[in-house]
């Protein structure tokens, strides 16, 4: 319990690095630079194309002529421009989020090994490759968990119950295997997993619940229409700290049981009794001692005829 104490409060101090609250600012300059470059070259098309898909659409004509006798005309001009930035927001983010995503979990568990264990041998023990297969395949199967038990959602206490685990343990699952991909071998992943298993899916839990924080902005920003522009970018930047805090507490957790790992086996190593250490030891031959001689007799030595 302490050691989730201690990775906890570390989480929570390293927040406040410089370089950690530049990494949750990021998705926001990301978002700012691909609004601009697509607006730059796909507006123009993409309002027009809306333009032509609402005027050429036949149940919608009526609308339009309604509307028009009531003095709305030309409609699809100022529907056309809303319903683009309604349609590319979401795209924006998810693809902003999802890059920060790929680059920050590297960066942070580089800056955690840096300063606290500058000496932990890094042995590599998965791949790029094996880190997405490792995620895609925990998300499919927690996709399909969320649809195996959403009938039990209607039973009042399972609905608070299980969407959390789900959630945690597919972070624990990604999160953990991320901190360790870098410095631990398989086989110790393996046993680490193992180990902490509990321990580790209670945190993916608490970091499940607090994802749940920017779903309440964004529920804010549709309530308060005047202040959606500045809200969504806060429930932007509060997500990516909490995605931050999240991979910080798995790393502080995992690279300090990596390391008590290294340390017991280590002393068992150092404590291995020496009497079962195989030594090979080659005969070697004695000279021949001469017999005794009996008083009157004559000592014949060996090799003297």
């Amino acid at each position: 319990m302490s050691s989730l104490f201690d990775s906890f409060w570390r989480a929570a101090a390293y927040c406040l690095i410089p370089r950690v609250i530049v990494l949750s600012l990021m998705p926001l300059l990301l978002i700012a630079i691909i609004a601009g470059v697509s607006t730059y070259f796909f507006w123009d098309a993409a309002i027009a194309s809306v333009q032509q898909m609402l005027g050429d659409a036949g149940l919608l004509s009526g609308l339009w002529n309604w509307l028009a006798s009531m003095g709305w005309n030309h409609v699809t001009e100022y529907l056309a421009p809303l319903l683009v930035v309604l349609a590319a927001v979401p795209v924006i983010v998810l693809v902003a989020l999802l890059s920060v995503a790929v680059f920050m979990t590297p960066a942070l568990v580089n800056l955690v090994a840096e300063r606290r264990f500058p000496r932990l041998a890094r042995k590599k023990g998965a791949s790029i490759f094996a880190s997405v297969l490792w995620s895609a395949l925990s998300t499919v199967v927690a996709l399909l968990a969320l649809v195996v038990s959403s009938p039990l959602w209607l039973i009042p206490p399972l609905v608070l119950v299980l969407p959390p685990l789900i959630w945690g343990w597919l972070t624990y699952r990604v999160m953990s295997f991320d901190a360790l991909s870098e410095h631990a071998s398989k086989e110790e992943r393996q046993t680490l997993f193992a180990r902490h298993r509990y321990s580790l899916l209670g945190i993916g839990v608490v970091c499940g619940f607090l994802g749940a924080a920017p779903s309440l902005v964004w529920a804010s920003a549709v309530v308060f229409a005047a202040a959606f522009l500045v809200l969504i970018p806060v429930a932007i930047w509060i997500y990516t700290l909490v995605f931050a805090f999240s991979s910080l507490w798995f790393t502080h957790y995992c690279l300090a049981a990596l390391e008590r790992l290294r340390a017991e086996r280590n002393e068992a190593a150092v404590e291995m009794p020496a009497a079962t250490a195989v030594i090979d030891e080659v005969p070697v031959a004695l000279p021949a001692e001469p017999p005794l001689a009996l008083p009157g007799e004559t000592v014949v030595k060996p090799g003297n005829n």
